[in-house]
């Protein structure tokens, strides 16, 4: 793709919010004020706690990446909103964990015993829409999975983005024109298909919209929020052309696939971070680059071949912490400690009023996240703390077993699978693995986190089995 094809298309499409600034006032130039920060949130899809050079890894080159965590905040106790894309994504965007989000499922249960895909409420403001109001610039690239595919209104530009290009799944008897190499731009089919004979991998194909867009908005006084949602590495991304990083190392073929897709998206990254560096926009950037959840194991690729979790139990679609304990770097110059690391624990639900705070928004009514912006800027004496953090995970129609629960309260960790599940505890203190199930030591224990479990759950449309159990 030529970043000129997509120019004019792009231009009328910003034309509206692109040159309103909200510190323009008479006789002041715009050397004279001080802009919010920009802040480009970078999420990767099913990468690892242990994927990352930064993170213990060390046969999977993430110069980049590595490079950025060197300059700015690592966390080791940070956590996804979910096991799986889409619910981990609905904590993202509205703040709320799992027992209160719309969406605790890849799909959940409609009407007429239909299982399928669940979009946001339209009454649920988003991450975008909250920047929006705070009179920032925000765009959207690449996976949404969070829309019903025949609603546009549920679609990424109608829920808070100025400009958005995502990728469409097809529901069952979708109304609309469906290629599965094709992107959206603003919900308007551009006929722009990913051919992967023609880009490394799908998200360089991604990031060259990042890169229009970044060029396109050139408002000196108006900050931008760019959310940029990566394919890398998830299993589904099959076809890469680049077929010669990590040949010489001997590796299944699978496995070589798989480090090849980290290696290149971390080109990527480094691709945005060399722009705003050039444009001198990188000084006033917050930076955060994350995981939607734990290392997979799917598409032949095996979890242990590179220690994906680290020595974390488990994997994507686990409660366990490999499923749910991901990496998580900030990097805002001149405010976040170089080189720092926290141990601060704290999840997806924390991102929405960590950035309002920093954005100078209104923080939503609704939310259950605890801002760590002090943590970031070296206060631990002002940073507050989470009782406990929640997660459920609706995984198919069964009731007995379809929903899966856990709680992080302190070092201990409680793992229910399935209603009728035996409840596992885990002090993570001193069996970060989740070997030793301790439950039937501690059976005051065993008590207080079942009703935690249900305290924590409300039942909401097409997740109705929450708030269940003993």
């Amino acid at each position: 793709m030529k970043l000129n094809t997509f120019k004019k298309t792009t231009a009328i499409l910003l034309v509206t919010s692109l040159f309103t600034s909200m510190y323009s006032m008479a006789g002041t130039t715009s050397s004279e004020v001080t802009k919010k920060p920009n802040i480009l949130f970078l999420l990767a899809d099913d990468l690892g706690y242990g994927e990352l050079g930064s993170y213990g890894q060390d046969k999977i080159k993430t110069p980049n990446i590595d490079e950025l965590a060197r300059h700015g905040k690592k966390f080791t106790q940070f956590y996804a909103g979910n096991a799986v894309c889409s619910p981990s994504r609905a904590v993202l965007m509205t703040g709320k964990h799992s027992g209160h989000a719309t969406i605790r499922g890849n799909k959940g249960h409609h009407p007429n015993n239909v299982w399928d895909r669940v979009s946001l409420r339209k009454d649920e403001l988003t991450l975008g829409e909250m920047l929006q109001q705070a009179d920032y610039q925000t765009a959207f690239v690449g996976k949404w999975h969070l829309e019903n595919a025949n609603d546009l209104e549920t679609w990424a530009f109608a829920r808070g983005f100025d400009y958005s290009v995502q990728e469409q799944w097809k529901m069952d008897n979708s109304k609309i024109e469906f290629d599965e190499r094709m992107h959206w731009v603003n919900g308007i089919n551009q006929r722009t298909l990913y051919d992967y004979t023609k880009w490394d991998n799908l998200d360089e194909f991604r990031t060259n919209f990042a890169m229009e867009y970044l060029e396109t908005i050139k408002t000196p006084d108006k900050p931008f929020f760019l959310f940029m949602s990566y394919r890398a590495p998830h299993g589904h991304e099959k076809l890469i052309r680049n077929k010669s990083l990590y040949k010489d190392k001997g590796w299944p073929a699978s496995e070589r696939h798989h480090a090849a897709k980290i290696t290149l998206w971390d080109k990527q990254v480094g691709r945005i971070i060399n722009y705003l560096k050039e444009t001198g926009e990188y000084e006033n950037t917050l930076i955060v680059l994350t995981s939607d959840n734990g290392g997979h194991n799917e598409g032949g690729h095996d979890y242990r071949f590179f220690k994906s979790n680290g020595e974390l139990r488990g994997y994507k679609r686990d409660l366990y912490e490999g499923g749910i304990r991901v990496p998580n770097i900030v990097v805002w110059p001149g405010k976040v400690a170089k080189n720092s690391v926290t141990d601060h624990i704290s999840g997806f639900q924390d991102i929405m009023p960590t950035l309002a705070e920093v954005a100078n928004a209104e923080v939503p009514s609704i939310t259950d996240g605890v801002s760590f912006l002090p943590t970031l800027l070296g206060q631990p004496e002002k940073q507050n703390t989470h009782e406990y953090l929640y997660w459920e995970e609706t995984k198919n129609r069964d009731i007995n077993k379809a929903l899966y629960r856990a709680i992080r309260h302190g070092n201990w960790k409680a793992v229910q699978y399935g209603l009728k599940g035996k409840l596992q505890l885990f002090n993570l203190a001193n069996d970060i693995s989740e070997q030793h199930d301790i439950a039937k030591k501690h059976p005051e224990k065993v008590k207080y986190y079942k009703a935690l479990f249900k305290k924590s759950s409300v039942p909401v449309t097409y997740f109705p089995y929450a708030n269940t159990g003993d």
